[in-house]
């Protein structure tokens, strides 16, 4: 975030979260985000507390949780506190999925691995 300021543009924050513009209307559109406030001209601005969320959702998409699964995070939050042992729950499973997924790539990895040596040992 940037220093000092308490209200981004949407350009601020498509750059801060790398969340292009369409998709930040689209995450509110969709309910993902809560209503972004307008200044007097009807221009978006978004508070740190929206950039913070953002965060939250760039990380959960980044490790390929779906956005039904996004939306009812949202809910669960928005919700309030006496939802937290839902909200463990589903993020212990997104968390699952997500040890899975890299448990594939290091099974993969050795693969790409032993190939490498392979090929090392046929040019030496």
């Amino acid at each position: 975030m940037l220093p000092g300021v308490s209200v981004y543009t949407p350009g601020q924050v498509a750059e801060e979260t790398g969340f292009s513009l369409d998709t930040l209307r689209y995450y509110e559109r969709i309910g993902l985000l809560e209503p972004i406030g307008r200044n007097a001209a009807g221009q978006r601005r978004f508070t740190q507390d929206d950039v913070g969320w953002l965060g939250t959702i760039r990380c959960l998409r980044d490790t390929g949780m779906p956005i039904a699964e996004m939306l009812r995070f949202a809910e669960l939050v928005r919700k309030g506190d006496h939802t937290i042992r839902d909200r463990i729950a589903l993020l212990e499973a997104h968390d699952r999925r997500v040890e899975a997924q890299v448990d594939n790539l290091r099974e993969k990895q050795a693969a790409v691995q032993n190939k490498i040596n392979y090929y090392r040992t046929v040019v030496d």
